[in-house]
């Protein structure tokens, strides 16, 4: 059970903002071979794409900003990046995966007022796939 909690901890803070690596956790349980693989995939899976739901919100709340002078976009410049977004942004949540870049990628979904249900299956796609991979290549290895 410690494992599984570790595990989506790990997750769950590497898909927001802060710094964190759950590959490494995850490879190590797989090494380990104490719990079932699919379940730690499971468990990974649910902990990133949580913290990216985070990062979602977060990315909404900031919209309650948007009229104040620091605010780094003008409500022309909000209205056109959205249409932009709606157009061809949300297929970029596939690479949510991604490290630097994906985390970012989840808080600009949440401003640009991605619904929360394509943002979800995107990003469960995307980060699922990750976690799969990882575990088929590390199985592959031993």
């Amino acid at each position: 059970m410690i494992a599984y909690l570790l595990l989506f901890g790990s997750a769950f803070v590497a898909a927001t903002i802060l710094p964190m690596q759950s590959e490494a956790i995850l490879v190590t349980q797989l090494v380990r071979n104490q719990q079932p693989a699919l379940a730690l995939v499971a468990v990974a899976t649910a902990g990133n794409v949580l913290g990216s739901v985070v990062n979602w919100d977060l990315g909404r709340y900031l919209l309650r900003f948007q009229d104040r002078r620091w605010f780094p976009a003008s409500p022309a410049q909000m209205q056109r990046a959205q249409g932009w977004y709606h157009r061809f942004g949300r297929w970029t949540l596939l690479g949510s995966w991604v490290p630097i870049v994906g985390d970012p990628l989840t808080v600009v979904a949440g401003v640009m007022k991605e619904p929360l249900a394509s943002f979800f299956i995107l990003v469960l796609i995307a980060k699922g796939a990750r976690y799969l991979a990882l575990t088929a290549a590390t199985l592959a290895w031993l």
